[in-house]
């Protein structure tokens, strides 16, 4: 099994900064991309930062303000926000695509951060 664990989410004002944090741990063989994903309320999942085997991407929502970075060795992924918004409030979801020890490839998600910016 695999397990997938965010911290970091919060009540910020705006133009605060949070680091999210996701570890992920169990039967990994190998993790080739992680990731996070936010939800705000009534809205779809949406896709806010990747990072596969060092390369990056981020929604456009997000570019300048938010840094994905991961510690290979710990198995986990940081976002960094900064110059938070209003609508950067939402559930965030750590991803992660692995292959386990016992030859599977997974798709494998944290149970979610809740982020809030608001004065």
């Amino acid at each position: 099994q695999v397990q997938v664990v965010e911290s970091g989410g919060g009540l910020v004002q705006p133009g605060g900064s949070l680091k999210l944090s996701c570890t992920a741990s169990g039967s990994i063989f190998t993790i080739y991309a992680m990731g996070w994903y936010r939800q705000a309320p009534g809205k779809q999942r949406e896709l806010v930062a990747t990072d596969s085997d060092g390369s990056t991407n981020y929604a456009d929502s997000v570019k300048g303000r938010f840094t994905i970075s991961r510690d290979n060795a710990k198995n986990t992924v940081y976002l960094q926000m900064n110059s938070l918004k209003p609508e950067d409030t939402a559930v965030y979801f750590c991803n992660l695509k692995a292959i386990t020890i016992f030859q599977t490839d997974g798709d494998y998600w944290g149970q979610g951060t809740q982020v809030t910016v608001s004065s």
